[in-house]
C-alpha cells in the first residue's frame, strides 16, 4: 500500500519566541558594522547599527503621533528605504502594518484601509506615472478612522506638498524628540512574539480580497528558515527587485536576511532588469530573487551577458509556477548554482516548500522541493477530506507555526479556510511523490496568478458589472509565456447596445490596478453552462486557448 501524502519538517533549530524588534536589537549589536540595506535610487545606505537606530527613531515617532498597540498603520509605497524602516518600527511599537499594493487605485485602496482600520497610513507621493495625492484627497472623506497621512518624498522642505492635512517624513520624523527611549522600552515591555504585527490582502482561497493577519512568530520564523535554505550569512548580499508589501520581498527578503546579518540591496522602486544586472555587478550581489517572469525578462536584456555575476550563488524563485527551462537558464547562464524554488502562500507566512540548493537538478526543477522544518502537509481529497496515497492529485493542507492568525474581522472566511484541527486549505491541487517532494499541478479555485500577483475573478467581474454597457461578465485565467497568466473576460452586452474592448479596458484604467485589467475581452451571446446552469470556466478557458492562439503557452511545464 502506497504511503499517504504526508510529511512533518524536522529541524535541529528551535522555533524563535521573540519579536521582531528583539531580533533587530541582537542583530544591530552583534553585526553593528555590517551593511543592513542598500538602496541604490535614493542613494541610501545603512549599517545594522544605523537602520535600527532609524527604526528606533520612526518607533519614537508612532508613539508621539499615538499609535497604540495593536492600532493599524498602513503603509503604501513601493520599494524604498523609509518601507523597511517602517516594517521594523511598527514591529517595535506592537503597531499592526497593513500593505497596500503600490499598483492599487481609489477602488481598493478604499477597500484595505477600511477593513482594516488604518489610523495613520505611510504614503508615497506616487508610483510611475501615479500621482497617489489626487488618489488621496478623493478617498480621505470615506475613512473614517484615518487621522493622518505621513508623506514620502515630499518636495517643499520635507512638507507634504500638495496635499492638505498631511505631513512629510522629516517633520514625522521630528516628532520623536517629543517621546523617549524609556517611553519606548515601556511599550516593547508589553509585546509577546503572538501578538498580531501585520495584515497582507489576498484573494485567499475564495471571494473579496481578505486581509490575512500574522504574527511576529509567523514570518520571523519564517524569513529564518528560508535563509537557512539559502545558507545565508552576514557576507550575503541579496538583490531584491520584488515588492515589499508582498511576503516575497518582507518576508524571504528583509526578515531572512535580519535573521542572518545579511544585506538587502534594492535596485529600484519597482522590477526593471536592466538596473537588476547593473546591481548585481556593482553590489557584488551574492544572492538574486524574482517572480519567474523576472529572471525570464533578465534573461533576454542585452546586458546579461555583457555584465559580471560571478558572485551570484543562490536565490529563490517563486510568486507563481515556474517554467522548468526558464529555471535551467538560471541555474546555467545567471551562475546561481544553488537557486532555488519557494512554495506556500500568503495565509503560510508565506512558504512550506522549498527546494535545496544540493538537491538533484530534476527535483529542484520539476517540483517546488520538500517540507520546512517544523511544517506539516498533507494531500486530501477534496471531496472526502481523507489523505490520499502518494501519486494521487488533491488539496494541499498546511498546519503548524506558519499558519496565520486567521483573516482580519471575517470569522466565516477563517473558518472556511481553516479546518477544525487547525489546517490551512490552500486551494491548490499537489501531488506528492514518494520522496515527499512535491509538485503542483493544478488550482481548485479559479485564482489567476499574472506575474505573482493573485488575482480573484469575481471581484473583477463584479467591478466590470458595473460598466452600463455589461449585462454579464465571466473573468478567467489564460496561460501568457511572459506572466504565467493573462486576465480574459468574457462579456455579454445589454440588448441593442454597443462597446468595443478598448472601452471596457479604458472603463478600468485609473479605478483597478493594472494588472487586474483584462488583456483580452471576447463578446459573447453566451457562458458554457452545466444542466443546472453553472458556469463552465474551464470550458471557457478551452475556448479561449484555442481562438487566441495559446497552447504553446498552454503547454509550458512548470514545477
Amino acid at each position: 500500500m502506497a504511503a499517504h501524502s504526508y510529511v512533518c519538517g524536522a529541524s535541529d533549530h528551535p522555533l524563535w519566541a521573540v519579536t521582531i524588534g528583539r531580533e533587530l536589537d541582537q542583530v544591530a549589536a552583534g553585526h553593528p558594522v555590517n551593511e543592513a540595506l542598500v538602496s541604490r535610487h535614493q542613494g541610501i545606505r545603512f549599517t545594522y547599527a544605523e537602520l535600527h537606530a532609524a527604526a528606533e527613531e520612526a518607533a519614537r515617532a508612532f508613539l508621539a503621533h499615538g499609535v497604540a498597540k495593536g492600532e493599524r498603520v498602513g503603509i503604501w509605497s513601493a520599494n524604498r528605504a523609509e518601507w523597511v524602516i517602517v516594517q521594523y518600527a511598527t514591529a517595535k511599537i506592537g503597531a499592526i502594518l497593513v500593505n497596500v499594493n503600490p499598483a492599487y487605485r481609489t477602488h481598493e485602496l478604499t477597500y484595505a484601509l477600511q477593513r482594516s482600520g488604518v489610523s495613520l497610513l505611510v504614503a508615497a507621493r506616487g508610483f510611475r506615472q501615479t500621482d497617489y495625492r489626487p488618489m488621496l484627497e478623493e478617498v480621505r472623506p470615506r475613512l473614517t478612522e484615518l487621522r493622518e497621512i505621513v508623506l514620502l518624498n515630499p518636495i517643499e522642505g520635507g512638507r507634504a506638498a500638495g496635499l492638505a492635512g498631511a505631513i512629510g517624513w522629516a517633520d514625522f520624523l521630528r516628532s520623536a524628540a517629543l517621546t523617549s527611549e524609556v517611553d519606548l522600552r515601556e511599550r516593547e515591555a508589553e509585546l509577546d512574539f503572538d501578538d498580531p504585527i501585520n495584515i497582507q490582502y489576498t484573494s485567499g482561497t475564495t471571494g473579496f480580497p481578505k486581509g490575512a493577519t500574522l504574527s511576529h512568530h509567523n514570518i520571523l520564523n519564517n524569513g529564518f528558515f528560508v535563509g537557512e535554505r539559502l545558507r545565508l550569512t552576514p557576507r550575503d548580499r541579496i538583490c531584491l527587485p520584488v515588492p515589499f508589501y508582498h511576503c516575497f520581498g518582507m518576508v524571504l527578503g528583509n526578515l531572512a536576511a535580519l535573521t542572518h546579518g545579511a544585506t538587502i540591496v534594492l535596485p529600484g522602486e519597482a522590477f526593471e532588469a536592466g538596473a537588476v544586472l547593473e546591481t548585481v555587478e556593482a553590489e557584488r550581489c551574492t544572492a538574486l530573487y524574482g517572480v519567474p517572469m523576472m529572471f525570464i525578462a533578465v534573461l533576454e536584456h542585452p546586458d546579461v551577458g555583457r555584465r559580471d555575476l560571478a558572485t551570484l550563488r543562490t536565490g529563490i524563485m517563486a510568486g507563481a509556477p515556474c517554467p522548468v527551462e526558464t529555471m535551467r537558464q538560471v541555474l546555467d547562464r545567471l551562475h546561481l548554482p544553488e537557486v532555488t524554488i519557494c512554495y506556500g502562500m500568503t495565509e503560510t507566512s508565506p512558504v512550506s516548500f522549498q527546494s535545496e540548493p544540493d538537491d538533484p537538478l530534476e527535483a529542484r526543477v520539476a517540483t517546488v522541493g520538500s517540507v520546512h522544518p517544523w511544517v506539516e502537509c498533507k494531500i486530501v481529497d477534496p471531496g472526502t477530506g481523507r489523505t490520499v496515497p502518494r501519486g494521487t492529485p488533491g488539496e494541499l493542507c498546511t498546519r503548524g507555526y506558519l499558519v496565520m492568525l486567521g483573516y482580519w474581522g471575517d470569522e466565516e472566511a477563517t473558518r472556511g479556510a481553516i479546518d477544525a484541527a487547525r489546517w490551512m486549505h490552500s486551494g491548490d491541487l499537489a501531488v506528492m511523490r514518494p520522496d515527499g517532494y512535491v509538485n503542483i499541478v493544478g488550482r481548485l479555485k479559479e485564482m489567476i496568478i499574472r506575474g505573482g500577483e493573485n488575482i480573484y475573478p469575481r471581484e473583477i467581474e463584479e467591478f466590470l458589472r458595473g460598466h452600463p454597457a455589461i449585462a454579464d461578465v465571466g473573468v478567467i485565467g489564460v496561460p501568457d509565456a511572459k506572466y504565467g497568466e493573462q486576465v480574459c473576460a468574457w462579456v455579454r452586452l445589454r440588448e441593442g447596445v454597443t462597446a468595443t474592448a478598448e472601452e471596457i479596458q479604458a472603463f478600468c484604467r485609473g479605478r483597478i490596478a493594472t494588472y487586474k485589467i483584462p488583456r483580452y475581452v471576447r463578446f459573447t451571446e453566451e457562458f458554457p453552462v452545466t444542466v443546472t446552469g453553472k458556469v463552465q470556466k474551464f470550458h471557457m478557458r478551452e475556448i479561449s486557448i484555442a481562438e487566441l492562439g495559446l497552447e504553446e503557452a498552454a503547454a509550458v511545464r512548470s514545477a
